[in-house]
């Protein structure tokens, strides 16, 4: 193999405010969903591990969760898991939603930013079919004034617009060295945690604004069947009996269309059918009980 040609690969930390688009462009990258997308904020909770093939470069892209002020046990072990990520990549793509602009959040990763990295961090600003190009331009400015930024993407992570200029900017960025997955695989995500993500964002999908971040799904069994089909059960746990109603719905209704629409997209990322079933239980303060964190792949804050 000449040098040309030789592999390369390394680790991209996406980082920016919670729904700036980060988990939409990591699918977009990757070109598989890895990652759960929702309109509500901070739904990537612990760090997504996907897999992109550029040339005979492997890119490792960390998904992290939205960088935001902390309040809660659960809010500190996510901006950890941030933080971490952004330490220990290779490069690190900071996304800006371009009709929001500098806000307190983005700014506050900025300045964080210029106290723990300084060499190989990327600005990519997305949703710009939305903005007008004078305050693009306006923006870029601001932000490069603020931060030593590599490079500069506009971009539009929901219609893939600039997602390949992305892609090719970073494989030139990774060291080299042998791969660290098989070429086609799209994700290091245990096949369990991908299935409760799927459910959790089909639960956010249906029930809106209507349930706080105060639930988390687990799958409890995973057994495939001899006739290849996956039969899947899953707790969705919520911290008030209320909540629970709510999951539920008259009848059974809710949680019925929320499986139907999980189990369809399941079939759709395993590629094989699934009998997926799901309970609703009550764990109060579930956020303060360590083997929740574990299984969500966060580290559990102490103090």
């Amino acid at each position: 193999m000449s040098t040309a040609e030789a592999p390369h690969c390394g680790y991209v930390a996406i980082v920016g405010a919670p729904n700036a688009g980060k988990s939409t462009l990591l699918n977009q990258l990757v070109g598989s969903k890895v990652s759960i997308v929702s309109s509500k904020v901070q739904t990537t909770r612990a760090r997504i591990t996907a897999i992109a093939m550029e040339g005979q470069t492997q890119i490792v892209f960390v998904d992290t969760p939205g960088i935001f002020k902390p309040k809660r046990r659960l809010d500190k072990a996510m901006v950890a898991a941030a933080w971490s990520g952004i330490d220990e990549a290779d490069a690190v793509l900071l996304l800006v939603d371009a009709q929001k602009g500098v806000d307190g959040e983005v700014q506050g990763i900025v300045e964080a930013l210029q106290q723990r990295r300084r060499k190989g961090v990327l600005l990519a600003l997305n949703k710009i079919d939305a903005v007008p190009r004078e305050k693009l331009l306006g923006l870029t400015k601001t932000l490069n004034e603020a931060f030593p930024f590599e490079q500069v993407f506009m971009i539009s992570a929901t219609t893939g617009d600039g997602i390949g200029d992305v892609r090719r900017e970073l494989a030139k960025r990774m060291p080299a060295g042998p791969w660290l997955y098989p070429e086609d695989q799209l994700a290091d995500v245990p096949m369990r945690f991908l299935a409760a993500e799927i459910t959790r964002e089909q639960i956010y999908r249906a029930l809106h604004d209507e349930l706080p971040y105060s639930i988390t799904v687990e799958t409890e069994n995973w057994k495939d069947q001899k006739d290849g089909a996956a039969r899947i059960e899953q707790v969705i746990f919520v911290e008030r009996d209320g909540q629970k109603k709510i999951v539920i719905g008259e009848g059974g209704q809710m949680i019925k269309r929320i499986g139907a629409y999980a189990r369809q997209e399941m079939e759709k990322q395993f590629e094989r059918r699934v009998h997926l079933f799901l309970f609703v239980k009550v764990r109060k303060d579930w956020g303060e009980d360590p083997e929740r964190y574990q299984a969500m792949g966060l580290e559990f804050p102490r103090g």
